[in-house]
């Protein structure tokens, strides 16, 4: 294949395959732009450059260096090389179906069985080549990587041989400055890609769960006895895939383990640090053909299984002991949908809600699409000085937390989100999230009474407050409600068995005791002291301007625990009043949304690309 004057190739992933290789790349002549989502890293490589150590030694910079692929658009790429985890592929391959031209080709530089199919699946198997890697390195810093080995050749080839040119081309580009790469037909490839898993899963699995280095695991004669083992399951399973391998093929892969130094396989390095593992490809692709072909896989399906045992337990368990128990017990009262696991939520964009409250303080976490996945809800006089810290903890541990906001009483004073907001807004925001439009929002708290009216674009256009009496309020009623010996949770059960219709005299809470004690001694039935209480709330709440055209909606502490409230309130202004579900959280929700609102605002690119993604 005649070449061309430049060759102009992207790199999706900056881990220690994508970094070695982009840097060979550059050094074989080509045009090579980088791309990945960590900021971080990337401002480091802008301003140091890519550095090899250890088997290579070099410095190399880059010109163009992107967090999106879709920003690769004007570069009239000729190959795109995806050097991601296997988890991570398909958001990047439908992101790169954007900059996708007819003279683009795919490759995977990946470990593992069928991770080429992940892009294939998008772009066809014509456009797609199949990398087989046989270097490794650790990162020693955020732009640097100690190259750990070398065990020439790497290999490619097109997985359906319509691209064998392109395939042979690409490693004459890598060949032209030593780093020796050999061009596969379709089925060679196969194998290749076989006898690669069989040893990263020989050794990457257990590495991780006894957190050995390869240095370690092949110093000691017993776990190379059970390394044997792993290694002759792989191979009775890809017999039966009509993969055959010589007669001294454990022998070599032995051989082949033991340059592996004193080095971490990527899997075993992703396990320790309580990451998504690619294990699905390694040794559960063994497991996987073994059912297939009825091949028992015993050792290989009991690495899969402690792999992801470990991996998918409650993202708590990281912290041992007493304060790791609290945490989980913190995430299983909160989470909305407890049969997804803590990988989902550390993949996944959410943001944070905090309504700081006079008597409680809500949570609320919201994912990309505004869902809310978490809720809870924390006395704010606790006891407990450190609770409102563990349960942050908790929060950090488990979500990618991308933004969050703050409302309520004590924001003024809080420092552990990014902004805050009043809880007018905020409350604003989270009704309109179940109700759009023109509105009137009634929100009874601890300490006061607030009534929003909301406009067509679910804009704030005016609020009133009660006067600074609590009169009304949350304190008003456990008040009350104590002094009449009622318990605060039957209140609004027992006011709806009753028709009485008389209200207190006083909304002062001194005066209104002593009003209420006049009722018990007169032996009011309870059931009519507690209508008379939300009748007096009622009247209080009706002195406050009310559009009547319009729905009304409540939210608020108050109305989630006292939801007959609702019904006097209907009966006073002679229209229906609906409360929102889970009325309590309303607030926090907002606040949620807001969070979610900046960093859209903040973050536009990102915005844009997962429009297209989604929309695709």
């Amino acid at each position: 294949m005649e070449r061309p004057k430049k060759i102009n190739v992207g790199v999706v992933g900056m881990g220690p395959v994508g970094m070695i290789l982009a840097v060979k790349l550059k050094e074989a002549g080509c045009e090579v732009a980088i791309c990945d989502k960590d900021d971080f890293k990337l401002k480091k490589i802008k301003e140091k450059g890519i550095v090899l150590e250890n088997m290579f030694e070099s410095t190399t910079t880059f010109e163009n260096v992107y967090d999106s692929i879709v920003d690769m658009r004007a570069l009239d790429l000729d190959y795109l090389v995806f050097s991601l985890k296997s988890y991570q592929t398909l958001g990047a391959v439908k992101e790169a179906e954007f900059i996708n031209s007819d003279k683009l080709i795919l490759v995977a530089a990946q470990n593992g069985i069928d991770t080429e199919g992940i892009i294939s699946s998008v772009f066809g198997e014509s456009k797609t080549l199949r990398m087989v890697i046989n270097y490794a390195g650790n990162m020693a810093s955020p732009n640097t990587v100690k190259v750990s080995f070398f065990t020439p050749p790497n290999y490619i080839g097109s997985i359906d041989d319509s691209h064998a040119k392109e395939a042979e081309f690409f490693a004459d580009m890598l060949n032209s400055i030593g780093f020796l790469t050999t061009k596969l037909n379709s089925f060679d490839l196969i194998k290749s890609v076989w006898e690669k898993t069989i040893l990263n899963s020989s050794l990457s699995a257990l590495c991780g769960v006894g957190r050995l280095t390869m240095a370690e695991a092949m110093a000691d004669e017993e776990t190379i006895e059970l390394i044997e083992q792993i290694i002759n399951e792989g191979i009775k399973v890809a017999e039966k895939e009509k993969i055959r391998f010589p007669d001294d093929f454990v022998r070599k892969c032995l051989q082949y383990l033991k340059k592996g130094g004193d080095h971490f396989p990527s899997l075993a390095v992703d396990l320790m640090s309580s990451r998504q593992t690619e294990i699905d490809y390694f040794n559960g692709k063994i497991v996987q053909y073994g059912k297939k072909h009825y091949v028992k896989t015993s050792l290989n399906l009991a690495f899969t299984n402690m792999v992801k045992a470990m991996t998918n337990k409650t993202v708590m368990n990281r912290y041992v002991g007493p304060e790791g128990e609290l945490n989980k017990r913190i995430l299983a009262k909160g989470l909305i949908d407890k049969n997804r696991s803590s990988i989902f939520y550390k993949e996944q964009d959410y943001f944070l809600g905090i309504d700081l409250g006079s008597a409680f303080t809500k949570f609320s976490i919201i994912d990309d699409n505004g869902v809310v996945v978490f809720r809870y809800i924390l006395q704010t006089m606790n006891k407990d000085r450190h609770a409102m810290k563990n349960i942050l903890q908790a929060i950090r541990a488990s979500f990618n937390i991308r933004y969050s906001c703050a409302t309520g009483y004590g924001r003024k004073h809080f420092s552990e989100t990014d902004i805050i907001k009043t809880e007018i807004n905020c409350a604003a925001a989270g009704v309109a999230a179940y109700y759009e439009g023109e509105k009137n929002i009634i929100d009874i708290g601890g300490e006061d009474i607030k009534v929003i009216h909301s406009n067509s674009d679910n804009q704030v256009a005016n609020f009133y407050m009660n006067d600074k009496c609590a009169a009304g309020t949350g304190a008003f009623l456990e008040e009350i409600s104590e002094r009449a010996e009622i318990n605060i949770s039957d209140m609004s059960s027992l006011a709806a068995h009753s028709e009485f219709d008389k209200e207190l005299n006083s909304f002062c809470t001194v005066f209104a005791k002593t009003e209420i004690m006049n009722w018990v001694f007169d032996g009011m039935p309870k059931a009519d002291i507690a209508r008379g209480i939300y009748i007096s709330i009622a009247n209080k709440v009706a002195k406050m301007r009310l559009f009547p055209e319009i729905p009304t909606l409540m939210i608020g502490g108050v109305i989630a625990h006292h939801p007959y409230l609702s019904v006097i309130l209907g009966q006073k202004f002679k229209k229906e009043i609906k409360t929102i579900d889970h009325p309590q959280y309303i607030v926090s929700i907002g606040a949620s949304l807001i969070a979610k609102q900046q960093w859209e605002i903040l973050n536009p690119k990102e915005v844009i690309i997962k429009e297209l993604i989604h929309s695709a």
